[in-house]
C-alpha cells in the first residue's frame, strides 16, 4: 500500500489583490486566538504553581501595618470559594503577563495583512519595546505598593483593626501595577504616533511642562511616603522616557524634512 507524502499546510487563500476573504479571516483569527490562549494557559499553570509565593508577597505590606501603625491588620477571605477564586485570578494574571510577548505577536500577525510595509515595521518596534517597558512599569508599581497600602490604611482611627478583603485587595494591587505599567508604555505610543505622521516632535516638546507636572503628581500619589526619594525614584525614569520619545520624534522629523527637501529640489526644473 503506497504511503502518500506529507503536504505542508496551505496558508489562507488570497485573491489577485492579495486580500483574504471573510472566511479566511475567520480561520486566521481562530488560529491566532488559539495560539494566544494556549500561551496564556501555559503561563497560568506557572502562575498557579507560584501562587503561594505571590500570596505571601501580597500580604507583606498588610503585615507591615502592625509595625508601622501599631494596630492589627490582616487579609480575610469572606466566603468559602474566595481563596480558590483568588488563586485562579493570580494564575490568569501571571499567565497574561508572562505570555504577553506571544499574544502580542499573534495580535500583530493577525493585523499584518492590513498594514503597509512601513506600518509593519512600526508595529514590530512597538511590540518589541512596549513589552519590556510594561514589565518594568509593573515592577515599579510593585515597588510603590507598600507606600500606597500604608497611606490608605493610615486614615483608620487608632485602636481599630483593618480587616481587608483578599479579593478587593488583589483588585487594588492589580489596578495599581497595571496603571504604572501602562504609564511606562505611553512614551512608546508617542513615538508610534509621530512615525505615523499624526503627532510632531514640536507638539510633544511644547507639552513638556504639562507632562512633567502630570508625572510628578502621579508619582506623588503613587509614592506617598515621608521621604521624597521614592517619588523621584519613580518620576526620573518616566521623565527620561518622555524626553527620549521627544528626541526620537525630533530625529525622525528631521529625516522626513530632509527627504522632502531633496524630493522638492529634484522637481525643480533648471
Amino acid at each position: 500500500m503506497a504511503i502518500e507524502p506529507k503536504t505542508r499546510q496551505k496558508k489562507a487563500p488570497k485573491d489577485r489583490d492579495g486580500r483574504m476573504s471573510l472566511g479566511a479571516h475567520l480561520v486566521e483569527f481562530r488560529k491566532r486566538m488559539f495560539r494566544a490562549l494556549l500561551a496564556i494557559a501555559v503561563g497560568a499553570v506557572l502562575g498557579w504553581l507560584i501562587s503561594d509565593q505571590i500570596l505571601v508577597a501580597l500580604s507583606t505590606p498588610v503585615s507591615a501595618i502592625t509595625d508601622s501603625q501599631g494596630r492589627a491588620a490582616s487579609l480575610n477571605f469572606t466566603d468559602v470559594s474566595q481563596a480558590f477564586d483568588l488563586r485562579l485570578q493570580i494564575a490568569i494574571t501571571v499567565g497574561i503577563v508572562v505570555s504577553s510577548p506571544i499574544w502580542l505577536y499573534q495580535l500583530w500577525a493577525f493585523l499584518v495583512p492590513g498594514l503597509t510595509r512601513r506600518e509593519k515595521q512600526y508595529a514590530v518596534g512597538f511590540v518589541l519595546t512596549s513589552v519590556p517597558l510594561f514589565l518594568a512599569g509593573c515592577a515599579a508599581g510593585w515597588y510603590v505598593l507598600p507606600h500606597m497600602v500604608s497611606l490608605l490604611t493610615g486614615f483608620a482611627p487608632q485602636g481599630t483593626t483593618s480587616l481587608i478583603s483578599a479579593g478587593d485587595y488583589y483588585s487594588f494591587v492589580l489596578k495599581l501595577v497595571v496603571a504604572i505599567g501602562v504609564a511606562f508604555v505611553l512614551p512608546v505610543l508617542l513615538v508610534l504616533l509621530n512615525f505615523a505622521g499624526i503627532l510632531s516632535s514640536k507638539s510633544i516638546l511644547k507639552s513638556w511642562r504639562i507632562a512633567i507636572l502630570v508625572i510628578i503628581l502621579f508619582c506623588a500619589i503613587a509614592t506617598p511616603s515621608a521621604d521624597v526619594f521614592s517619588m523621584f525614584l519613580l518620576a526620573l525614569p518616566m521623565i527620561f522616557l518622555f524626553y527620549s520619545a521627544a528626541l526620537i520624534a525630533w530625529i525622525h522629523d528631521r529625516r522626513v524634512a530632509k527627504r522632502q527637501q531633496k524630493f522638492d529640489s529634484e522637481l525643480v526644473v533648471p
